[in-house]
């Protein structure tokens, strides 16, 4: 369902001349022309996406009772959230946003799944709009997994409680306090019974921050619930309601995800592969096809590949074969199909796609695979 905003400018004066008419005419068209329209979703587990490049989920998983959520261009707002649960089981739901990959619903151009030693910071901020007459808690929920997967549930589950509203509290008990991100947390710590969960709870409502999740990912590691050879596969933002929570809304979101850590000269042996990408193309007028080609030198198997690049400025994907390749423009992901989503040590996988453009034709100018930055033949 869509709602679109009308913005309406009234017409003063008499028409005195025909030309006058016509300019008063199109003055009027001009400024009658519909914004960009909200988009509301409804369905359990809908999803649409923002900016070019997260993705706005519904996903109302614990109970029946109606949920709708708006996304807007730059978060989303809770419409509807009808019904409650009781505040010592699980919540309703847990409507998002989101960079990376959730139940194989993966965001726009993503780099995640990444390596955690592969990344040298994920920097996000995040606003968010509170209301008194709900029990919720505004979150972020990262998840670390031992290998590169885009389904299902995670291994380890990091929290951010940034505010609770109510007699909530996270999975687990308390074990203690840290300081992260230049700030002061409880933490808790258990299991959900099939994951394990970390929650870094603040002891009063932030309503707006900038900060590093690798902070809390890093200090997760030095409690022994991840590794640095595991994977950070999403970062999301957003509620989980026990009751009610109508009018809870993020206002912005970012979230960028830098490959390329470690020490630099040194490459880590449990890191990620080193790898290889040849890009041979055939252009004509307007149009184009790319044959890509990507080895893995390393030691070892690359499990869900998932190639990342930019497409140069007026370049669309019209289609693709042997891998899929979205969104169609600007900062594009190949991913595996069904029968070639590994790439086994020193062997390759070759995909194509066509394309069309627009002013002068140029070549991407890097790739990196599962968050590995490529050298290029």
């Amino acid at each position: 369902m869509r709602r679109l905003r009308h913005h309406t400018r009234p017409l003063r004066g008499l028409f005195a001349t025909l030309l006058t008419a016509f300019a008063v005419v199109a003055a009027l068209v001009t400024a009658t022309a519909p914004a960009q329209a909200d988009t509301t979703i409804c369905e359990p587990y809908g999803s649409t996406t923002i900016q070019g490049r997260y993705v706005v989920q519904n996903n109302r998983w614990g109970s029946s009772a109606p949920q709708c959520v708006t996304a807007t261009d730059t978060g989303f707002r809770v419409a509807q959230a009808d019904g409650s649960v009781p505040t010592n089981g699980a919540p309703k739901s847990y409507p998002s946003v989101f960079n990376g990959c959730h139940y194989t619903n993966c965001s726009p151009g993503t780099n995640l799944p990444a390596r955690i030693n592969g990344i040298s910071g994920a920097p996000s901020s995040i606003s968010y709009g509170y209301v008194s007459d709900a029990v919720y808690n505004a979150s972020y929920d990262i998840w670390l997994d031992p290998t590169p997967r885009t389904d299902g549930v995670n291994r380890t589950e990091i929290m951010i409680w940034f505010n609770k509203v109510g007699p909530i509290q996270p999975i687990g008990s308390q074990v203690g306090t840290a300081t992260v991100g230049g700030r002061t947390w409880q933490v808790w710590s258990g299991s959900n019974g099939s994951n394990d969960v970390l929650s870094f709870v603040a002891p009063s409502a932030i309503g707006s921050w900038s900060f590093d999740v690798m902070d809390f990912v890093r200090e997760t590691v030095a409690r022994g619930m991840a590794r640095d050879d595991w994977y950070l596969t999403s970062i999301q933002a957003g509620f989980e309601p026990w009751q009610n929570g109508a009018g809870l809304a993020v206002n912005s979101f970012s979230s960028t995800v830098n490959t390329g850590g470690g020490t630099p000269g040194e490459p880590d042996p449990s890191g990620p592969a080193a790898c290889t990408v040849s890009y041979a193309t055939h252009v004509w007028q307007g149009g184009f096809t790319a044959n890509v080609t990507v080895k893995n030198g390393g030691s070892s198997a690359v499990d869900g590949w998932k190639l990342a690049f930019s497409l140069p400025s007026g370049q669309r994907v019209t289609n693709a074969w042997n891998a899929s390749v979205t969104p169609s423009s600007g900062t594009v992901t190949a991913s595996g199909l069904n029968n070639n989503t590994q790439i086994a040590s020193g062997a390759s996988q070759t995909f194509g796609f066509q394309g069309t453009y627009s002013g002068t034709f140029a070549q991407p100018n890097g790739f990196s695979l599962n968050g590995t930055t490529c050298t290029t033949a």
